[in-house]
């Protein structure tokens, strides 16, 4: 049996074997905006049901460098329960309305707001601070920034924090969260600029993304 010639693979008419002496690395790809496609998922902002007595809001606007908000993000929030139970129930993105999973994902909307529907974290430990992660996707950034949400009310747990203890004073307010009349948490994410908010780097993560 014949065999048909082996063909040599070819990159826009040039043989691989014979790459130009020229080339230029191009940009790295940034990380969006392309989240509308795929990424959100009916009810991944809603980690209870609102009328749920332990339901609070948590919602912010997210603001890039010059102060305006930024319409094509997405953010994702991990949190223990309100007694301070990490979950660890199977499949973070089931909403079967009595698990909770403790994660929850949201886009914003074209005003740059997004909002959440879930329950007040508890300590993980007594004396602790309770918090929520918070990872943002959005234009202009190479990989996903982290942060806390800190809840406002335990001044001495905040203080002993150890990650707010080690920032600059005047820093440490860019992660907590503030209290609303209505019992809401509002949290705001400023990307650069002033009263930039405080991102996380942990090991093993790269340093895309605007420097920190």
């Amino acid at each position: 049996m014949s065999r048909e010639p082996q063909q040599t693979p070819v990159s826009r008419g040039r043989p691989v074997a014979d790459p130009p002496a020229d080339l230029t690395p191009t940009p790295g790809q940034t990380i969006g905006p392309f989240y509308g496609y795929a990424l959100p998922y009916e009810g991944g902002e809603r980690l209870v049901d609102r009328a749920d007595p332990r339901a609070v809001r948590l919602h912010g606007t997210v603001y890039d460098g010059a102060g305006d908000p930024v319409p094509d993000c997405l953010l994702e929030i991990w949190q223990p329960d309100e007694h301070g139970r990490v979950p660890r129930e199977p499949g973070s993105l089931l909403r079967d309305g009595y698990t909770f999973t403790g994660f929850g994902r949201a886009p914003a909307d074209r005003a740059g707001h997004y909002d959440f529907t879930t329950l007040e974290p508890g300590a993980t430990a007594p004396g602790r601070a309770p918090y929520l992660l918070l990872t943002v996707f959005a234009r202009g950034l190479l990989d996903r920034l982290f942060t806390r949400i800190y809840l406002p009310e335990d001044a001495v747990a905040l203080a002993a924090d150890p990650v707010l203890s080690g920032l600059p004073e005047q820093r440490r307010s860019t992660l907590v969260a503030e209290r609303e009349p209505s019992g809401a948490l509002r949290f705001d994410v400023r990307l650069q600029g002033e009263d930039e908010t405080v991102f996380l780097t942990y090991p093993g993560q790269s340093s895309y993304g605007f420097g920190r």
